[in-house]
């Protein structure tokens, strides 16, 4: 594999250094070898369109690792949904390693993938499960049990609360990665976070460290319980959003 990897590690901890985040040599190599393990899965499944390893530096790496922006994991209860190649679940594991994660995705190719990872990084206290939010967020092992619930899928605000609210406890976040201005979104969504028990405490707008990229996370806290009927069946939050 032909990438510069003392470059890119330097990189990296120069924009570990802007989030104030202190890695082991231990914990960089957990990050080489899963950047090694994407690219190779990569040829075998589509995980993701990014391979260059500075951009996957700073688009996956960093950018999974800017929740402390708003928020410093410690040892929460951590659900990532929708998390496709493993962001930001797996960077926060690494980086964060008392914390415990669940890194759920539609895809079973995608959870074959997240399975090695856990296992060639060595990881414990995370797993990774195949399955829908509008099913597992009606089972009783994992409704409003996560002090976390997080995502950096591609979703309307509104749809993205109901599928993650759900898994939150009472008192619990809700942290969504997003892109650009999010105030027209934030309107939008503003009565579906309401009906599910929630209520937006802090947005966050920032440009990623030495990069032109800019992101927004949305604070959402679990203020109630989420009434029965949500989430609701499959499709229905993406096609009829609250």
């Amino acid at each position: 594999m032909d990438y510069d990897k003392k470059l890119g590690i330097e990189e990296f901890e120069k924009a570990l250094s802007e989030l104030k985040i202190n890695l082991s040599d231990y914990q960089i190599e957990q990050f080489i070898k899963y950047y090694e393990l994407l690219i190779h899965w990569n040829k075998l499944m589509n995980l993701t369109s990014i391979t260059d390893f500075m951009e996957v530096i700073n688009k996956h790496f960093v950018d999974s690792l800017s929740m402390v922006k708003v928020y410093r994991p410690s040892n929460e209860k951590i659900l990532d949904l929708g998390t496709g190649a493993g962001f930001p679940g797996v960077p926060l594991k690494i980086a964060f390693p008392n914390t415990k994660v669940v890194l759920m995705d539609s895809l079973n190719k995608r959870v074959r993938f997240l399975n090695e990872v856990i296992k060639e990084l060595d990881l414990d206290n995370i797993i990774a499960i195949h399955g829908r939010a509008e099913d597992y967020g009606r089972e009783k092992d994992y409704r409003e049990s996560f002090d976390i619930s997080t995502s950096r899928a591609v979703a309307k605000l509104s749809t993205l609360s109901e599928y993650c609210l759900p898994f939150v406890k009472k008192e619990g976040l809700f942290i969504a990665y997003k892109s650009g201005n999010i105030s027209e979104e934030l309107e939008e969504a503003s009565k579906a976070i309401k009906v599910l028990g929630g209520k937006v405490m802090e947005t966050k707008e920032f440009t990623l460290p030495f990069t032109d990229i800019n992101r927004s996370f949305i604070i959402i806290k679990k203020n109630n319980i989420t009434p029965n009927k949500y989430p609701r069946t499959a499709g229905k939050p993406s096609k009829e959003p609250l």
